[in-house]
């Protein structure tokens, strides 16, 4: 070979390179990822808990990184939830669902797009559930239903408090109605769990719509969300092309939300652990400046005697 044809062929090489597209693996396997100013490496957005130091921007994260921020690094239970049989309807569209079903587990290590577990937050157990993003959108079908409802059932019978980190973009309809009735059935659960004076705090996070927001999302005793959360049910654009008006900025996130009361607070990432205990501590009256009697007695005679005078 010639100098020319290496010159030619090592051109040719450094083209290629440079139309080659990234894959969505190539983003996921490298150690960069992108936010306002542009290229961050990874592990100095894990360090911030994968909150960018200038934006502010609340990033997507799975359950475990969420559970050992709240309840410390592997300091929680992970429960082995049912799981029932793949593809009851035999789905097939541009891939069978089987297949979509194996690449997920593959790709997030889950069984289903739930995680459950059991932890402690101020000496408090708490039984919580995460959804994963990655694993086909958090989307809701009959795993991830069977996931909720064991996690309900194990607050019941070790009665702790009931905590939903929710995610998603709606119920899965490869399962068609057998994914709409988890709707139904998350639901008649958490009535279950109030029955027994349990609380369920919900924090709502990025992205949380669909049938998730009208179903187990926004049947929280307290909603909490993070910054920035969209929290919808059908897309702005839809919603626009429907009701022929401009809609207000920004009125799918977690900030419109608080002002028009669908979201009792919005905690930094970094707090939430802090404040979901302080929470607690009040709602089953532990740890608190208002949990016993004989501070209510005092509270009641100092208002009397504020009134005599």
């Amino acid at each position: 070979m010639n100098w020319i044809t290496k010159i030619i062929k090592a051109g040719e090489k450094i083209k290629s390179a440079i139309h080659k597209r990234a894959t969505k693996e190539d983003i996921a396997n490298s150690d960069w990822t992108s936010c306002c100013r542009g290229p961050i490496l990874k592990k100095d957005l894990e360090k911030n808990l994968w909150v960018c130091p200038d934006c502010n921007k609340h990033h997507r994260i799975n359950p475990k990184q969420r559970f050992d921020i709240l309840f410390g690094k592997n300091n929680y239970e992970i429960f082995k939830t049912p799981i029932p049989k793949d593809d009851p309807l035999n789905w097939t569209d541009s891939k069978a669902y089987k297949d979509r079903l194996k690449s997920a587990r593959k790709k997030t290590g889950m069984d289903c797009g739930m995680m459950v577990v059991c932890g402690t937050i101020n000496n408090i157990k708490i039984t919580a559930v995460a959804s994963d993003f990655n694993f086909l959108g958090a989307s809701m079908a009959a795993a991830e239903g069977e996931a909720f409802l064991y996690g309900i059932q194990h607050a019941i019978e070790n009665k702790t408090p009931f905590l939903c980190i929710s995610a998603g973009g709606g119920m899965r309809m490869m399962e068609s109605l057998i994914s709409l009735s988890q709707m139904t059935r998350t639901t008649l659960a958490i009535n279950e769990l109030k029955e027994k004076n349990l609380p369920y705090i919900v924090c709502i996070t990025d992205p949380t719509a669909g049938g998730i927001t009208a179903s187990y999302a926004m049947l929280g005793d307290i909603h909490i969300a993070e910054p920035g959360a969209l929290i919808a049910f059908a897309g702005a654009r839809v919603i626009q092309g429907t009701v022929k008006e401009e809609l207000p900025e920004g009125f799918q996130k977690s900030e419109y939300l608080e002002k028009t009361g669908f979201v009792d607070l919005i905690i930094e990432r970094k707090d939430v652990s802090e404040k979901i205990g302080t929470l607690l501590s009040i709602l089953l009256k532990k740890n608190s400046a208002i949990s016993t009697d004989e501070n209510e007695i005092k509270e009641n005679s100092q208002s009397l005697s504020k009134v005599a005078s």
